[in-house]
């Protein structure tokens, strides 16, 4: 255990910061997981909402260094991808007869 002033700080610190890491990287986790489950269901509103909501968090913890900012970028890049393979609505799909 540290047993000078500035050691005993520094401790206090990284505990403070760890525990702010480890609830960052857990809730871009859970956003992660359930971005791709709703994807996997094939719900769109759903998972573009979380897509949405998504992509600030995992900028954010790069840009506190929480994240590798080229992980946050692959992320970020990779869910997005997912999220497109989904059909788009049938309202947004083009009429067959125009063309």
């Amino acid at each position: 255990m540290a047993t000078h002033k500035s050691a005993i700080k520094r401790h206090k610190q990284s505990l403070k910061r760890r525990l702010n890491n480890q609830v960052r990287r857990t809730r871009i986790k859970n956003l992660t997981k359930d971005l791709i489950s709703a994807v996997d269901a094939g719900d769109r509103e759903s998972a573009e909402k979380l897509l949405r909501e998504a992509i600030p968090v995992i900028q954010k913890a790069a840009a506190n260094k929480t994240i590798h900012r080229n992980s946050a970028s692959r992320k970020i890049s990779r869910l997005t991808r997912r999220f497109n393979t989904l059909q788009p609505a049938p309202a947004e799909q083009p009429d067959q007869l125009d063309q």
